[in-house]
């Protein structure tokens, strides 16, 4: 039983990183393959194999149907991802990321010829039960590259929700609820970024290290947005 439970229309800090710290991308290609992924397995119908389809073909028409979950913020990384998502439908975010986790890990296995697991344990989950959280929270998953030391070979695996938002090409993000969200919030998307990096100063400040514990980074909710 998952010491989170998983509720309709509640939102939650999904994490994972590579087994042993190890990277989860070895090329642009496995990055495009897990981001399509996403897209591709967010639909409350049965599907197959993504082996079976066309990638490109579908990348555009995944996820018309009932989406599992809705897709706040995210972020990749060599070798760890960071997701905000709400949950849209029963068991929603488990399966979302079962297929999303299981597929790749195949994907990826197949490709390097290894076997076993890719990825650290369960997706981790924390509920992200009050907006001072979510404002910060919002901050670490959408610049969470500054955070860590990300060497100029690997910078080519960071990809984020902040570019949506900068370019106004939304493709996992809900375009009229984020602008809703930051203009009431912030008032523009400039002072929003600015909240963002102010949260991750503080984190970085306080020595944060790879996947920060959560029992310690929820702490930083209390902060709220007129602290930063």
């Amino acid at each position: 039983m998952r010491k989170v439970p998983l509720v309709n229309e509640e939102i939650y800090h999904i994490y994972n990183r590579g087994v042993d710290k190890r990277d989860i991308f070895s090329t642009t290609l496995d990055l495009d393959r897990f981001l399509i992924s996403m897209k591709y397995f967010n639909t409350k119908k049965p599907i197959g194999s993504i082996y079976q389809h066309n990638l490109q073909k579908n990348k555009n028409r995944a996820g018309t149907s009932k989406s599992l979950v809705e897709i706040i913020s995210y972020h990749t990384l060599p070798n760890h991802f960071h997701f905000i998502l709400k949950q849209k439908v029963n068991g929603g975010i488990s399966e979302f990321m079962k297929r999303l986790l299981g597929g790749y890990t195949n994907y990826f296995n197949e490709k390097q010829k290894r076997s076993g697991a890719l990825f650290q344990g369960k997706f981790k989950s924390v509920h992200v039960g009050e907006d001072d959280y979510l404002l910060v929270l919002l901050g670490y998953v959408n610049y969470n590259d500054l955070i860590h030391n990300i060497p100029n070979v690997k910078k080519h695996f960071v990809r984020s929700s902040i570019k949506e938002i900068e370019t106004g090409d939304y493709y996992f993000l809900d375009k009229t609820k984020t602008l809703d969200y930051i203009l009431e919030k912030f008032g523009s998307i400039n002072l929003f970024k600015k909240h963002c990096k102010e949260v991750v100063e503080i984190i970085r400040t306080r020595r944060a290290v790879d996947i920060i514990p959560e029992e310690h980074f929820k702490d930083l909710g209390d902060l709220g947005v007129e602290h930063l």
